[in-house]
């Protein structure tokens, strides 16, 4: 008979193609599976060659990355990103983000927060938990 477990890899693949097309192009995002650009300033932490989520590596100088000095420090451009959108965009990114989980990287975030595997946030969820874990 039909097996639906290839159809659903298909669509799951296809959700994932459509959502990589969309959020790299806007956020040069790496899809690590647990999105935290909307505490990011719009911008992708894991673009940093030494994917820090929790800020500058105190290696950045005049707003250029130490690994590479070509490129703009991702936190660097994040915080002016914040402080130009406004509406408390630069207070989200004093957040503590959680480690990345490495077993969902290459996944879809949109599919994940709608699994409930991780929060809006990028978060992961526990047992039981539902809604978003915005911090105050």
């Amino acid at each position: 008979m039909f097996d639906h477990s290839k159809r659903k890899n298909f669509l799951v693949r296809c959700f994932t193609s459509l959502e990589r097309l969309i959020k790299v192009g806007l956020f040069d995002c790496s899809m690590c599976g647990q999105c935290i650009v909307r505490s990011t300033g719009l911008v992708c932490p894991m673009r940093c060659p030494k994917q820090m989520r929790n800020g500058p590596c105190g290696g950045s100088v005049n707003g250029k990355c130490e690994v590479d000095t070509k490129k703009a420090c991702v936190w660097v451009r994040g915080y002016e990103r914040g402080n130009r959108l406004g509406s408390g965009m630069s207070k989200k990114l004093d957040w503590i983000q959680p480690a990345v989980d490495w077993r969902l990287w290459g996944t879809s975030a949109w599919l994940n927060v709608a699994q409930k595997i991780t929060d809006i946030n990028g978060h992961p969820m526990r047992k039981g938990e539902e809604g978003d874990s915005t911090k105050a």
